[in-house]
């Protein structure tokens, strides 16, 4: 993410959070016999079929899916539920067997063990889930759940825990076509758990560095004929590296009806706060890592909610409508003090020089519907399915920014500055889209195409002054692909993307839209029935207009940005994945990219390597699961190396942040493997970054600090 703020902390919030840790988990615990007492009466009366909701409108075979760390199938791609080895174009899959067995606490451990991804390039910040894809921050316009964007503005982004996900689909290039405000990297879409039809019980206990607390639960089951329900909560209480806080408690409850094979309804929801700080930099001095900000004076406090609905219905005549509907709310409030000055010496006569404390407030709602209806029909040897859809986003956000003075000798008991600065922005973009699937013999043939029309005001609510912007642009995409017997699919795709801009030039008119193309051509390999997989590609991907932070004393108080020109990225990815017989699983992905500035207002900088790009990344996964017939069946061991090139700390490729390995390790046993009367019961250890390699990363003058060693222990319990 290329904004530089935000600088937290608390000491009088710590009391509260441990109070409500505390409560969370006596309320989970006296929810567990009401709960377990329903599901047990609903199974006597009735088992029914898997349900065909997951995610937006897929079928059972994706929760079936999540089982395996090979999978088979993605819903994201094509809207439809579709095989991996027939979509013609890059995509990845984080199930949630791999998620468990690698100990995964959030969305950028998730995914780092992914061809074509890299995180960290701001170091260690759990303000906002920092995802590159194929070299692009995909961190603010990429971020996707269940089939809906979770929507930026000013600031304040959505959080998505983990723990709440079934699973990751990882769209690489251009997705306009199916999402509309998608950036040219692609999209990360988050699946979240929903209703299942078999009864599933589970709490979770953990504990870990630094000061890591966290009790969870995922309760759910029928509860009559063609009723299921789901409730997944969490609390946590953590103080990670460098002093910075991760505090979070969420629940998310679901309920779906589905009166007959046809028909299903899914409503479900999520109430999630959290805080953690505002302004995560460091520094080093006398070899130890200091942070600018006072920690505790620092924090960055979140409320987030959602709700919305999933609805399916299939037609005799082959026809299917799906609708997708999400309404969500974010409050964040931050403050920080920026004492950058105090590593610059002092005259010892001078007076104490005072530091700037800064608060910012961000309010942000947004209402987002999407409309599917799919046809199946055969005209001769060819089959097709067809997808059209209307899609409607409303998003406004208030915004306010203040700055305060604060003397060296009262960082902790400064005030919280007032805000002085207020914004509004008001974002509606309504879409149509057109896709057809083709299948003739072993040819799959995919084409799509859409127009949005985006119209965007921004109003200055201290001087009254407005702006308004109104973009639409037509965005395709095409793909081919053959599937030949043995399981070799090689394919050719293309496609564009269009990203409405909502950040501001220093004259107050807002940006004009970002855009890419990429051509990609590729192969997969995924035999019939087999436990493994392994997928090829190589790109061009070409992004112009993407906004970027510029920084000047002559510019008023605030943050503004500029467009960045034109980027050129070509890479190739190598992603493979296997479950053997004997007790080993292994994922291993390798990515080359050569990234090049090829249009900036800076000609300077033409030809040069965008900043925190590197040219090399390389991960591989391997788990290994004692055989059941042994006396030492249950256990699993698990390790990881993680390798990133050097990558430039600007644009103006005048020094390197260091490439880097990285360690990572798990350990688990399954007490119901020896032990019958334990069934159910499991304990789980992860490590990250074993070696607690802690290296500087700089971007365009922002430097930060990676996370150090982190261990964690899991006690869980399913019935």
């Amino acid at each position: 993410m290329t904004t530089p703020i935000l600088p937290r902390k608390r000491a009088g919030d710590r009391n509260a959070w441990k109070s409500s840790t505390i409560l969370f988990g006596l309320l989970a615990a006296s929810l567990a016999p009401v709960v377990a007492a329903a599901q047990d009466a609903a199974e006597k009366t009735t088992r029914l079929e898997a349900l065909t909701i997951t995610g937006s409108g897929a079928a059972t075979s994706i929760a079936e899916d999540n089982d395996t760390v090979v999978p088979t199938r993605n819903i994201s791609a094509l809207k439809t539920d579709t095989p991996l080895i027939e979509t013609p174009r890059a995509v990845s899959v984080v199930t949630r067997k791999e998620l468990e067995d690698r100990g995964v606490q959030d969305m950028i451990q998730a995914t780092r063990y992914t061809a074509g991804v890299t995180t960290g390039a701001f170091g260690y910040d759990p303000r906002f889930d920092q995802i590159y894809i194929r070299g692009i921050s995909t961190t603010t316009d990429s971020d996707f759940r269940d089939g809906l964007r979770q929507p930026y503005m000013s600031y304040s982004t959505f959080s998505t825990e983990v723990y709440t996900l079934d699973r990751i689909e990882i769209l690489k290039g251009p997705v306009s076509v199916m999402y509309g405000a998608a950036s040219a990297a692609g999209i990360v879409n988050r699946i979240s758990k929903m209703p299942l039809e078999e009864t599933h019980r589970e709490v979770e206990l953990q504990y870990g560095t630094i000061g890591r607390t966290q009790a969870a639960f995922d309760f759910g089951g029928p509860v009559s004929d063609g009723m299921f329900y789901r409730v997944v909560g969490l609390a946590r209480n953590a103080e990670t590296n460098y002093d910075i806080a991760d505090d979070r408690y969420l629940l998310q409850p679901s309920f779906t009806w589905k009166p007959d094979e046809a028909t299903s309804l899914t409503i479900y929801g999520l109430a999630q706060k959290g805080e953690t700080d505002a302004s995560p930099r460091m520094f080093e001095h006398d070899g130890k890592l200091l942070r600018y900000s006072d920690p505790d004076y620092d924090h960055q406090k979140v409320t987030q909610y959602q709700i919305g609905y999933q609805f399916s219905h299939e037609f005799d005549n082959g026809l299917t409508f799906r609708q997708n509907a999400r309404a969500s709310d974010v409050d964040l409030k931050a403050r920080y003090i920026d004492t950058s000055s105090r590593v610059i010496p002092v005259n010892p006569l001078d007076p104490p020089r005072s530091y700037t404390s800064t608060a910012v407030t961000d309010e942000q709602r947004a209402y987002q519907i999407d409309n599917q209806l799919e046809a199946k029909f055969d005209t001769g040897a060819v089959s097709h399915t067809l997808l059209a859809g209307l899609d409607y986003t409303w998003i406004t956000s208030d915004f306010g920014l203040g700055f305060g003075s604060v003397a060296p000798a009262d960082l902790s008991k400064a005030p919280t500055p007032e805000r002085t600065t207020f914004s509004g922005r008001e974002l509606r973009q309504t879409g149509v889209y057109a896709q057809e699937q083709a299948e003739f013999g072993n040819w799959r043939a995919v084409g799509g195409l859409r127009y949005d029309w985006v119209d965007q005001t921004s109003t200055n609510k201290v001087t009254g002054v407005q702006d308004r912007k109104d973009d639409g642009a037509l965005s395709g995409q095409a793909g081919l692909l053959y599937l030949f017997d043995n399981g070799i699919a090689p394919y050719v795709s293309y496609g564009t993307s269009f990203v409405p801009s909502t950040q501001q030039s220093a004259d107050g008119t807002v940006l004009d839209p970002t855009k890419g193309e990429q051509i990609e051509v590729g192969v997969k390999y995924q035999p019939e029935g087999e436990h493994y997989s392994l997928t090829a590609a190589a790109y061009r991907l070409v992004e112009s207009g993407k906004p970027q932070y510029v920084l000047g004393g002559s510019l008023p108080a605030g943050y503004y940005y500029k467009s960045s020109g034109e980027n050129t990225y070509k890479g190739f990815e190598l992603e493979g994945r296997t479950e053997l017989d004997n007790g080993i699983s292994l994922i291993a992905a390798y990515t080359y990219s050569h990234a090049e500035i090829t249009g900036n207002v800076d000609p300077a900088l033409i030809g040069n390597t965008p900043s925190t790009t590197p040219r090399h990344t390389a991960s591989l996964w391997a788990k290994y699961a004692v055989a059941e017939d042994t006396q030492l069946a249950g256990l699993a061991l698990g390790a990881g190396v993680r390798v990133t090139g050097e990558s430039y700390t600007s644009d103006a490729n005048t020094d390197r942040n260091s490439g880097a390995a990285y360690l990572d390790a798990s350990l688990s046993y399954d007490f119901g493997k020896r032990t019958p009367q334990l069934d159910g019961l499991s304990l789980a250890i992860s490590a990250t970054n074993l070696a607690d390699r802690r290296e500087r990363v700089c971007t365009e003058g922002y430097c930060y600090y990676g996370q150090g060693r982190a261990v964690l222990g899991s006690l869980k319990y399913k019935w």
